[in-house]
């Protein structure tokens, strides 16, 4: 789609302090210019979202959420809701494989998690993906399809315009066993014809697909060229200040 911005998200996950992602955060400002055609989200833990907020430059990184609970307020101990995280994040990753599968979120969890970030004004970012058995018995459409369908269920076609989409396989993250771009390009083909189903032509066309699954700097260039692919969600990458900011300067060149 023309005008369509390349997004590439960087998710730090559980790692570093307060002072460790400062200090990261200083060292991308130095090195990432404002692209007019790359958007940059960072994604840090929740502890250290508030000071990044008042460090970043706006114009140049936005930030993300990496979980949030879907009650907006209550007695949930622990819990970070998408009503607190109003004015701190302007996405929140939701369905993160890690959040499945180490942690049995639901696809119910998920659709009302979705739901919380749109109704609190936050952009999605849902994840989406395939195990290794699942990948082994030919099932990843039949995923991507149940995922999709079980996660934006509440949600209307006005809430769906901003929305985000990674396709993440469990069996590729943080394992050195990246996905073929060409299957790929077969998941994002799938992730937007469920999304035209549910939303309509122009919804699906708006929705960006995202790549993410150990990705690295020799194949970044290859996943941004893969036809129906938006942008990356780069995990341990994104914390190596140099390698980094060459994958968002790649993202400006394609």
């Amino acid at each position: 789609m023309v005008g369509k911005k390349k997004l590439i998200v960087g998710n730090w996950k559980m790692n570093l302090t307060m002072h460790e992602a400062s200090l990261l955060l200083h060292k991308l400002a130095a090195q990432i210019p404002v692209y007019p055609d790359v958007e940059v989200v960072l994604s840090p833990s929740l502890l250290t979202l508030q000071g990044l907020s008042l460090q970043i430059d706006h114009r140049q990184f936005k930030l993300a959420a990496q979980n949030l609970y879907w009650r907006d307020e209550g007695a949930f101990t622990g819990e970070i809701s998408a009503h607190q995280l109003r004015g701190l994040v302007r996405y929140a990753i939701v369905g993160h494989s890690e959040r499945r599968y180490v942690f049995g979120e639901t696809n119910r969890e998920v659709r009302n998690k979705i739901q919380a970030a749109v109704r609190n004004h936050l952009i999605p970012i849902l994840c989406v993906g395939e195990t290794a058995s699942e990948r082994a018995t030919n099932e990843t459409i039949g995923i991507l399809h149940d995922q999709i369908t079980a996660g934006l269920s509440n949600i209307t076609s006005e809430d769906a315009k901003q929305l985000v989409v990674a396709y993440e396989p469990v069996w590729a993250v943080g394992t050195g066993d990246n996905a073929l771009p060409r299957d790929v390009q077969i998941a994002a083909v799938t992730i937007r014809a469920q999304i035209k189903h549910m939303f309509g032509d122009t919804v699906a066309q708006k929705t960006r697909v995202l790549y993410g699954g150990s990705v690295t700097l020799d194949d970044v260039a290859a996943y941004l060229e893969t036809p129906g692919v938006d942008g990356l969600l780069i995990g341990g990458a994104s914390l190596d200040a140099r390698v980094f900011s060459k994958m968002v300067e790649k993202a400006h060149s394609k």
